[in-house]
């Protein structure tokens, strides 16, 4: 089961990876692109989380991807994270650039829903 889930989130986190480059590269630059990428940033948070550590409960996953989001929107309160993408572009699709609160909420509702249907499929998936 741990190899099913780690392979699982492995693939899952690939195909999020890639829609959030295409977000980020492709469309324009509007509110609902950027909405979207904090929410496929905060599932491939979570997925990574899964990939690492595929036995922890879910709520503990979801919290472990929660904390992480949250650090790294309020690290950009530090003007670091803009600093060292202006020298190296790619440290701005982990570390985002300046702070937004929107992204905060917006981190929060996805991991809260990725927990729930992670929950649900796992209870799905359990032997009766």
């Amino acid at each position: 089961m741990t190899r099913t889930r780690r392979l699982v989130a492995a693939l899952l986190l690939a195909a999020t990876i890639a829609a959030g480059l295409l977000v980020h590269g492709v469309l324009p630059d509007t509110a609902a692109t950027d909405i979207a990428g904090d929410a496929l940033y905060a599932v491939a948070a979570y997925l990574a989380v899964v990939l690492i550590a595929p036995r922890l409960p879910t709520l503990a996953t979801g919290a472990i991807a929660a904390a992480w989001c949250v650090a790294v929107e309020l690290f950009q309160l530090t003007g670091l994270s803009l600093a060292w993408s202006a020298t190296f572009p790619p440290v701005m699709l982990v570390l985002g650039t300046v702070f937004d609160a929107r992204d905060l909420l917006v981190y929060v509702v996805t991991i809260v829903l990725a927990t729930a249907v992670d929950a649900l499929l796992r209870t799905a998936s359990r032997p009766r």
